[in-house]
């Protein structure tokens, strides 16, 4: 069976093909992105519905790189792949920075990404195409979504600014820079640069957006093809009341506000916090309370979102009393442990020597 694909160049020459529907049909929604010989999968699954009371967005993303992606296996010591890499674990967050704010706020169902690297190529680094493909496997799903997004690499070589350079231009790149955006805004930014300034920083991020901006009019273009991506699917996770909502805003938000513009203590402010929502929560009939506590306690969070928000604002001061220009001031305990004492030293321990180890080799 021949999947469904489509193809955008990254403006070099290179070619990046997103294809659906032919690998792990039984998910919500696959896409396999091929670029040269790197071939990431991506698939999504998600529950019809989301458990009782939860309030908040159980996403889980996971990428992985095995061993048979490069035509090796592991050896040594270990020899079955266990736990994912620490490189594994911070590409799982970059996407999960990304896509996680993009899922409606009212949507609560158990949602698992899963990135896996089919094919690695040597000169050709997947981590700046993990995002694409995770975007591109939730855009040709049902699953309600407001992407697409998408991730790109920026380097700059001999002054030229770079959208997912290979292995060999970025040992001579002064940025390494990973930027997640949408259509029509800049999400995350994440990497290093060597001292360039503030202008060349923009550039490089709008650089970086409008490389985006082909990638995901490519995942639009891909989903329009797929008829189980149009329309999304309807759920209903939240059950609200707007007379208890108007309610708890009216009876809770001067006395938060009022809370935070008094400048205390982190746990004095949260203490307070505390004692205006059980307040407030012995106002609700004692029939009813434990069906409408989990709406209160919702309403009472956006409550302090906005009273806190609104104060930093208005009054141009931070919760702590600082002014919004201000730096929070920091102090540095310095310990300085005398080795030759005896007292410190005992007498068994081997001497001290004048350089680390790799520097006297």
């Amino acid at each position: 069976m021949l999947g469904i694909n489509t193809t955008f160049d990254l403006g070099d020459g290179r070619q990046v093909t997103i294809e659906t529907g032919k690998l792990a049909k039984q998910a919500d929604g696959s896409a396999v992105v091929k670029m040269g010989n790197t071939m990431l999968l991506a698939t999504v699954c998600c529950k019809k519905d989301a458990a009782e009371n939860v309030d908040f967005m159980p996403l889980q993303v996971e990428y992985q790189e095995k061993y048979g992606a490069v035509g090796r296996f592991p050896g040594g010591f270990f020899k079955r792949e266990a736990r994912p890499s620490e490189y594994e674990i911070l590409i799982a967050r970059l996407v999960d920075r990304a896509l996680r704010p993009l899922f409606p706020s009212n949507f609560h169902a158990e949602t698992q990404v899963l990135v896996t690297l089919i094919s690695g190529d040597t000169n050709n680094l997947p981590d700046a195409l993990a995002c694409l493909a995770a975007s591109s496997a939730l855009a040709v799903s049902n699953i309600p979504f407001e992407g697409p997004i998408s991730e790109v690499r920026v380097g700059r070589v001999n002054g030229q600014m770079l959208i997912n350079p290979t292995v060999e231009q970025m040992e001579n790149s002064d940025i390494d820079m990973i930027v997640a955006a949408s259509m029509d805004n800049i999400m995350m930014v994440e990497g290093e640069m060597k001292e360039i300034s503030e202008q060349d920083m923009v550039d490089a991020l709008n650089f970086a957006h409008q490389a985006i901006k082909i990638q995901c009019q490519a995942q639009l273009d891909l989903a329009a093809k797929v008829e189980k991506a149009n329309p999304k699917r309807e759920y209903c996770h939240e059950h609200n009341d707007e007379e208890l909502r108007e309610r708890v805003n009216k009876e809770t938000y001067d006395k938060v506000y009022a809370i935070a513009k008094s400048f205390m203590g982190k746990h004095e402010r949260n203490d307070a916090f505390d004692a205006v929502y059980a307040e407030f929560l012995e106002t609700i009939p004692e029939e009813e309370r434990e069906e409408k506590e989990p709406m209160v306690q919702r309403y009472y969070h956006d409550v302090q979102y906005h009273a806190m928000r609104n104060m930093i604002l208005n009054d141009r001061v931070r919760l702590d009393g600082r002014k919004i220009s201000g730096l929070r001031p920091t102090t540095c305990l310095q310990l300085m442990v005398q080795l030759s004492s005896p007292v410190v030293k005992p007498s068994h321990w081997p001497p001290v020597p004048s350089v680390p180890n790799w520097m006297s080799k």
